[in-house]
């Protein structure tokens, strides 16, 4: 049998002792015998250690998280009092100071000993990581910390409550509508005074939040500043990401110089052909994709989403480990207005071998009877099931390694996640897998119109991303006197303008990722994590020449880029998988091809999707590894533990059918 790392230790010392004896007096013998039983307290003292840290962080961990999901869903019994006090419970432990000198006096203690086997080693490294990202010892900093929680957890309750909507123009009316909603309806209603309507309703949440949201940017600045930081964002980015918001803005101004001149001349050429008023935010989504949405939406039924996205994946050689996943899909109001997963218990691997399996949940915001509401759905479970799939395989000695705060690289989680959204545009996903209910499978000419629409101008989705860190970096470079309501309205307008060419379909105090400490200064990861997936898309079509149904993407990611979890940075992690630095040129490149040149390739693709069919077919046996739970707020509507997935899918589709009817 094969000694453990501990055992070879064991037997080395051993040998060491019998060499020892052979040449000291029994009085030398003595004083070594008794030197080196003293080694063997730190080795008890550290496995007491980290299992009583692990056990702390799961406790303080799952206890946030299920008041995060609760209040965020709006399920009976939710509070935001609950919420605010357990993120204080949480926050309180990452940040112990005794915690952090705990586990740097184990490791000095234990590695002048020799005693730490490997996996306690890495254990205490991601714990000393972890806690010196949170430590404030000042206990003004401390109290500072707990104001920002009560503030978050206001504005979140009243957000939660607002009235949202838009005035119907021919009525006269106020109707109720989520900012999904919203934003959907602008992107197909064929009426504009509709369209512009929807879009001062989006536009309401800006001056609705501003109040609260000042007052929490100012005491997160104050915070940052007595940490040492430049400000807020200095502080998140250095944080997650290891370096500062100098760096970041290197990075980000380079990407952003590369790009102006082609969303320039994007905007110019949609003046051109759809007219100048193209350009207004209202009508901007439709123009582009008013035509192909509504032609597209026949081939992503709603109630189908699941299934689709559990075949591809499955496909894909993807597997969740044992985990549990509860999904709540569809629109309601109170609801949180943001697609999100997260995990009440995370992935972890106990010293005693056994494997602990994630629970997460996770939302998407879909009104099944809404044109464009089944791809939105479906792209949302690629998404977060990207997201789920990632921390499900996290295969490493400690809860500390599979957490989504810091240190855990925002661009490293959103590359996951990232990476498998962009199948949904791939026309060799699309011949494959965008089927209508009566097993059509999505033409080519509806493809090539969407492509005709849409890919010249894929440019404004990458300034819309790299928008909201240039917003918040200027919001937090402001000076406190200048933070006012009516400064940070017109700064985000500005910001809009300046960035991406006009006033934004999606207006920036609408995205509801600065509002929220764990979301705050993190879009730049969406940026740094797209540069990411162009990569590591060209690695894999140029190693495998396919990425659809190929058993070979689910190993590489859960080798090269799930089971390190944060032990591992992120840029050394893409150089791994792709075999080089992380760089914007295959961004670029793909902004930069003609049309013409992506027409010929994705027929191509689909041609061959269509000759192949799904790996996985409609009905056909299949098995992710993983319980799926699906959901309405506190409605259990079905579980996979009960008659396996397919069933649950399909009791899914009769619920869909049954709550919202179609042409009601």
């Amino acid at each position: 049998m094969r000694l453990t790392a501990s055992a070879h230790r064991l037997a080395h010392s051993q040998r060491l002792l019998l060499q020892a004896r052979r040449s000291l007096p029994a009085s030398g013998f003595a004083t070594l015998a008794t030197a080196k039983m003293a080694t063997a307290v730190p080795a008890t003292e550290v496995v007491e250690l980290i299992d009583r840290l692990n056990a702390a962080y799961e406790k303080v961990h799952v206890a946030y998280e299920e008041n995060f999901w609760s209040t965020k869903m709006a399920l009976a019994g939710s509070s935001s009092d609950a919420l605010a006090s357990t993120k204080t419970a949480y926050d309180a432990f990452l940040a112990d100071p005794a915690n952090l000198a705990a586990v740097r006096k184990a490791q000095a203690d234990a590695e002048a000993a020799g005693v730490l086997s490997e996996d306690q080693a890495k254990a205490l490294r991601i714990m000393e990581r972890t806690f010196a990202c949170y430590i404030t010892e000042d206990p003004k900093a401390a109290a500072i910390k707990e104001k920002i929680n009560q503030l978050e957890a206001a504005l979140a309750q009243s957000r939660n409550t607002m009235k949202l909507g838009y005035t119907d123009p021919s009525s006269g009316e106020h109707r109720a509508a989520s900012s999904v909603q919203l934003r959907n309806t602008m992107r197909v209603a064929d009426d504009e005074a509709t369209r512009k309507a929807c879009y001062e309703g989006v536009r309401s949440i800006g001056p609705f939040v501003a109040e609260g949201f000042v007052a929490i940017v100012k005491e997160r600045n104050r915070l940052a500043r007595m940490l040492g930081y430049e400000d807020f964002y200095d502080y998140k980015v250095t944080q997650a990401e290891g370096f500062g918001k100098r760096r970041l803005f290197e990075i980000m101004d380079g990407l952003e110089a590369q790009t102006r001149p082609i969303m320039e001349a994007a905007r110019e050429r949609l003046a051109r052909e759809k007219g100048a008023s193209a350009l207004e935010p209202w009508n901007m989504g439709w123009a582009l994709a008013g035509d192909t949405e509504k032609a597209q939406d026949p081939y992503f039924p709603f109630e189908q989403a699941v299934d689709v996205w559990a075949r591809t994946f499955a496909a894909l050689g993807i597997e969740y480990k044992g985990s549990t996943m509860t999904l709540d899909l569809c629109d309601r109001s109170g609801k949180y207005s943001n697609g999100f997963c997260h995990w009440p218990q995370v992935a972890w691997r106990r010293p005693d071998g056994a494997f602990v399996p994630a629970k997460a949940n996770f939302t998407s915001l879909a009104t099944p009877s809404q044109v464009g509401s089944g791809k939105t759905a479906l792209v949302t479970l690629l998404h977060e099931g990207g997201h789920a799939a990632h921390f499900a395989n996290i295969d490493q000695p400690s809860p500390f390694f599979s957490q989504e705060r810091a240190p855990t690289s925002v661009a490293y989680a959103e590359t996951q996640s990232m990476f498998l959204d962009a199948l949904a545009h791939d026309a060799a996903w699309l011949g494959r897998y965008a089927c209508s209910r009566s097993g059509e499978v999505m033409p080519w000419h509806i493809i090539e119109a969407g492509l005709k629409a849409t890919q010249p101008y894929d440019v404004f989705a990458l300034r819309a991303m790299i928008a909201v860190p240039y917003f918040e970096k200027a919001l937090y470079e402001l000076p406190e006197s200048e933070l006012t309501v009516e400064r940070l309205l017109s700064l985000a307008d500005e910001v809009e303008t300046r960035v991406q060419g006009g006033l934004s379909p999606r207006p920036m105090l609408s995205v509801p990722h600065p509002l929220s400490d764990e979301s705050s200064c993190y879009c730049h990861g969406y940026v740094l994590a797209e540069m990411a997936v162009k990569q590591t898309r060209a690695h894999f079509l140029s190693k495998y020449g396919k990425i659809v149904d190929n058993d070979h993407i689910g190993k590489e990611l859960t080798e090269g880029y799930w089971r390190p979890g944060n032990g591992a940075a992120f840029l050394d992690l893409v150089a791994q998988v792709t075999g080089k630095p992380l760089a914007a040129d295959d961004w670029v490149h793909d902004l930069q091809r003609p049309l013409e040149a992506v027409l010929k390739e994705e027929e191509a693709d689909y041609k061959a999707a269509i000759a192949a069919g799904p790996a996985i077919k409609p009905g056909q046996p299949f098995d992710l590894g993983m319980r799926v739970r699906l959901v309405h707020g506190d409605e259990l509507i079905s579980d996979s533990a009960e008659g396996g997935l397919a069933a649950a899918c399909d009791k899914f589709k009769a619920w869909v059918d049954s709550a919202f009817p179609k042409g009601a």
